[in-house]
């Protein structure tokens, strides 16, 4: 169960992340890629980010997570710097899956309308 600070510093990590990905990083890989979540381990030791895309191209999945990959050194080195505390976490990217899911389920209660 998630302490206080862990969601705060997940809050700030998602609103930096975002900030950095479209003020800093100018990969075009990561132009259309959304922040829809953090989790932090408790020790906030290490950050797993979960995005989003507005494609649903698998090819366009697999170059945000390059392009992620990528620039996952300078994200890091500057969220370290707008971050105040001791070590700044390992970030990992994950698809949220969750966006894709609701989107099916919204498209199948509309087929079920329509019958």
């Amino acid at each position: 169960m998630p302490n206080y600070r862990d969601r705060r510093v997940a809050q700030e990590i998602l609103k930096e992340v975002n900030d950095i990905l479209r003020k800093r990083v100018r990969d075009p890989r990561v132009q259309n890629v959304n922040i829809t979540d953090v989790r932090v381990t408790g020790d906030l030791q290490q950050a797993t980010i979960f995005y989003s895309l507005l494609s649903d191209k698998a090819s366009d999945k697999q170059k945000a997570q390059d392009g992620l990959d990528k620039a996952k050194g300078l994200i890091r080195r500057e969220l370290g710097q707008a971050l105040s505390i001791y070590k700044t976490p390992e970030l990992l990217f994950e698809l949220d899956e969750s966006v894709e899911y609701g989107s099916k389920i919204d498209q199948m209660i509309r087929d079920l309308n329509k019958e």
